[in-house]
């Protein structure tokens, strides 16, 4: 649509990296707020964020190696391209672990963080999707449905071509997925469950969208595209994590005499 937005000199501001830079600064005064709140360390908050970007974006330029191998062969420098080769599963991943190896590090309950930040995730995704509509990225299959945007000067997607405008019902989707996670965090009853229901959820909803994408020369495995494929172990892992989880909590819950859920939701592990 309008990727560069504004220029002041020899500077130009991108619709995409802007949206990016909006979808960090949300995810973390979200977290922030929301650790502050349930009685978490807000200072982690910060840590988690900066380090997890930084995991984020090596996971998310690593799996885009993996799916285009040949493009980085012949261009090495497509590493380096802070405007392109993203792929948002490797980011999603690269994060988490990111976060598992920082907890393991400050000797934090990395379940705890886990269900604190992940709902941050899904918005800074949501603000990302609209950087995506923006640069014309990730965008879906010609259709002459009444939906259908078609755009005209994008690098990236068909020009003059009526497209299904993924990037903006998954960025809806992810807006939608925050305010559900945050619903469900206050009736958790084992940590990890709302890291193991982001998993689920994002998985259903990515590998439903896959269908109507229309630049699925980023890889496929069989029948299945890159992300569907990844989709299905996610969430797999998704239910596996929340089934063991909602298992030690109620575990936990028989030994100490004491429900999860009487103390309160979020607030359940506090400065861990």
């Amino acid at each position: 649509m309008l990727n560069e937005l504004f220029s002041i000199g020899p500077f130009t501001v991108y619709g995409y990296g802007l949206m990016i830079a909006v979808g960090v600064l949300a995810a973390y005064f979200t977290g922030e707020y929301r650790a502050k709140k349930y009685g978490y360390d807000p200072d982690q908050v910060f840590y988690f964020v900066i380090f997890c970007v930084l995991g984020g974006y090596l996971g998310s330029k690593l799996l885009y190696i993996m799916t285009d191998l040949k493009s980085i062969i012949e261009n090495p420098w497509l590493v380096l391209d802070l405007a392109d080769g993203w792929v948002v599963y490797g980011g999603i991943l690269g994060g988490i672990l990111t976060a598992v190896i920082y907890a393991r590090i400050k000797k934090l309950d990395f379940l705890a963080y886990f269900d604190l930040l992940i709902p941050s995730v899904a918005l800074a995704q949501g603000f990302g999707r609209i950087g995506c509509f923006l640069a014309g990225c990730c965008y879906g299959r010609e259709t002459h449905s009444p939906i259908g945007i078609a755009f005209h000067n994008s690098s990236y997607a068909p020009n003059g071509v009526a497209l299904i405008p993924t990037q903006l019902i998954s960025s809806g989707l992810n807006f939608l997925h925050f305010f559900v996670l945050i619903w469900l965090a206050k009736r958790k009853k084992a940590d990890g469950q709302i890291g193991a229901m982001y998993l689920i959820l994002y998985s259903i909803g990515r590998f439903v969208l896959e269908y109507y994408r229309g630049d699925l020369l980023r890889g496929s495995v069989g029948r299945f595209s890159t992300s569907q494929f990844i989709s299905i172990f996610t969430a797999a892992g998704g239910i596996i994590l929340f089934a063991v989880c909602s298992r030690r909590g109620s575990i936990s819950s028989d030994g100490r005499g004491t429900s999860a859920k009487k103390q309160g939701g979020d607030g359940n592990s506090q400065k861990r």
